[in-house]
């Protein structure tokens, strides 16, 4: 195998997160024989509430197509290599996304744990921070305003 196993998606519909962790093992386990011995996961899902604190109905995503699975693949790759990451799944929506609905999944896999989580981190912080993605907050009052910035740790 050369370099990491990548398998990045942009969604335009709900997914659940289990089960395309179930589905990228079987998948892992098929190209490599077996699992990795470590993962670190993280799923990510829509808060009820706006960054002011008002009711959100919906969090509208927007990103251009092409350029944003690009990006998201030079993110995973960059920091796969980093973190000597065995494989990366990266599946994040685009749309209109409800309250509860899942809007990320990260999963690393390596041969230990200190890499798996580092490189998950790392991964995260980078997809918030630099992947192109534009957020429209819906609010239940019928507003609506685009984010300035990113929520914090």
């Amino acid at each position: 195998m050369d370099g990491p196993l990548l398998a990045i998606a942009v969604e335009p519909a709900p997914f659940d997160p289990l089960h395309s962790l179930a589905a990228w093992h079987t998948t892992l386990a098929a190209a490599l024989g077996d699992l990795p011995a470590a993962e670190s996961h993280f799923i990510g899902r829509v808060r009820p509430t706006a960054a002011g604190g008002e009711a959100l109905t919906a969090l509208e995503l927007e990103h251009y197509p092409g350029m944003t699975e690009a990006q998201l693949h030079s993110l995973a790759s960059a920091a796969a290599a980093r973190h000597g990451a065995t494989a990366v799944l990266v599946r994040h929506r685009v749309g209109r996304v409800l309250p509860g609905e899942s809007i990320v999944l990260v999963a690393v896999a390596a041969n230990r744990r200190g890499p798996a989580l580092r490189c998950c981190q790392e991964l995260l912080e980078a997809l918030k921070h630099e992947a192109p993605f534009w957020k429209r907050e819906w609010l239940a009052a019928g507003r609506s305003s685009w984010v300035q910035g990113n929520t914090p740790l």
